[in-house]
């Protein structure tokens, strides 16, 4: 593999391209740093709801109504013990600059109760404008509206599902046919850009705008609903604009229940933070993954990313790791170990692999709470608990400990994370 003589140079260099890699280089670049984000692949934003969890369950199971009072049923080593809650404060406050008003959920620190699409109500700490209608803590009758051959959303069943869970409106489910011609699949997403773009449709009484042709058939299923909720498929760029007009013709709310992958709002919300790195003047390289790295003693010179058989040097000052867990492939494992695939940091595990699994999948599960193991400053540690590299920090979900699928934590985790390793990268990098 051939090697380029001029290294590309910055203050501090993040790999991953995540919601932590994404904050962080925000974060080191709000210092002055000049910051440049590698990421191998596109950001992991747009398969998530969209939805911003803090901590929605304590390690009891216990749901959570104000995060930041259930801090303290939290273990020392959580990551949240070990920063501070300022440092989560500041990771939403960075959350919020970027979304500004399209998100709501910043004018209190209680979660909110979200309908999804599996028929559960989430508590969550941010949540797309285009969901705010649809509360579970919202008492107004609700109609939700699924689309023949999308069979992620089954409106019966999420109306049904959603009253057995305690959701304390009165709900219906309908399941209707787009207009047009387009199918409402999650693959090609036809139906979402004919939205976006109002195209004129054929209806039994001659071509109309689409939106104008799906609020008429919503119409006719409408009753006593003071609300309608439809699969999270209402337009990438004019989204509101898709709402207000199906407003408009209704005279009812109309709100966006959060879908799975591939996610629309989280689409939608990858779009706001790569605006916000490009004001920034974040330098962003996607698509080659970095494959070395170049250590002088405990300090790291340079990595090196693999472009096309050739390798390319990248040298900083600083490095942020944020590659993700074993689904981002920040850690890789075989029959024998588990390993970082960046800088080969140590990762605690048990050797024997039959502990890496419980018994029941529904329960904890060891392997969820895999990575590296970081001090207060996010730099991760040998095994002897001595910092691998003086200039190397973790975030997001590369940092092990915290099972964060299960207290619902990973959004509060990466921007907590990010923020923190992000600024102090940016500070010593000057």
């Amino acid at each position: 593999m051939g090697v380029m003589s001029v290294a590309i140079e910055s203050d501090v260099c993040v790999i991953g391209g995540g919601l932590a890699g994404m904050t962080s280089a925000l974060a080191a670049a709000e210092t002055g740093a000049s910051v440049r984000l590698l990421s191998h692949k596109k950001s992991t934003l747009r398969q998530a709801s969209g939805l911003i969890d803090v901590l929605g369950y304590t390690p009891a199971g216990e749901i959570v109504a104000e995060p930041f009072e259930a801090m303290g049923s939290l273990p020392n080593h959580h990551l949240y013990q070990r920063v501070g809650s300022q440092a989560i404060h500041d990771g939403l406050a960075l959350f919020d600059r970027v979304v500004g008003e399209s998100y709501a959920g910043g004018h209190t620190s209680a979660n909110a109760l979200v309908p999804t699409y599996v028929g559960r109500i989430k508590p969550t700490a941010r949540y797309p404008a285009m969901t705010a209608a649809g509360l579970a803590s919202d008492r107004s009758p609700v109609l939700f509206v699924g689309f023949e051959r999308l069979s992620a959303f089954d409106a019966p069943y999420v109306s049904a599902s959603l009253s057995s869970d305690g959701m304390p409106a009165p709900t219906r489910g309908v399941t209707i046919s787009a207009p047009g011609s387009h199918r409402p699949d999650t693959r090609l997403h036809r139906l979402v850009h004919a939205l976006d773009a109002n195209e004129s449709v054929s209806t039994s009484t001659g071509e109309q705008p689409i939106r104008i042709a799906l609020a008429r058939r919503i119409e006719s299923h409408l009753e006593s609903a003071q609300r309608v909720g439809l699969p999270a498929l209402l337009g990438l760029e004019n989204a509101p604009n898709v709402r207000r007009d199906l407003e408009q013709f209704l005279g009812v709310d109309v709100f966006e229940v959060p879908m799975g992958p591939p996610s629309i709002p989280g689409q939608r919300l990858e779009h706001q933070f790569l605006d916000a790195l490009d004001r920034a003047g974040v330098h962003r390289a996607t698509g080659n993954p970095v494959v070395a790295f170049d250590a002088d003693g405990d300090r790291i010179r340079r990595v090196f990313t693999d472009r096309n058989g050739s390798s390319v040097p990248y040298e900083a000052t600083q490095f942020v790791l944020a590659t993700g867990g074993l689904v981002g492939k920040g850690l890789d494992s075989d029959r024998t170990a588990l390993t970082e695939s960046v800088f080969d940091c140590h990762v605690p595990h048990p050797e024997d692999r039959t502990e890496w699994y419980g018994d029941n999948p529904h329960t904890d599960q060891p392997f969820a709470r895999f990575g590296v193991s970081v001090d207060a400053d996010l730099k991760p540690h040998d095994d002897s608990g001595s910092p691998e590299y003086d200039n190397l920090r973790a975030a997001g979900a590369i940092l092990g400990g915290t099972d964060v699928t299960m207290e619902l934590s990973a959004s509060g985790n990466s921007l907590t994370s990010g923020v923190r390793a992000g600024r102090l990268a940016g500070e010593r990098s000057n």
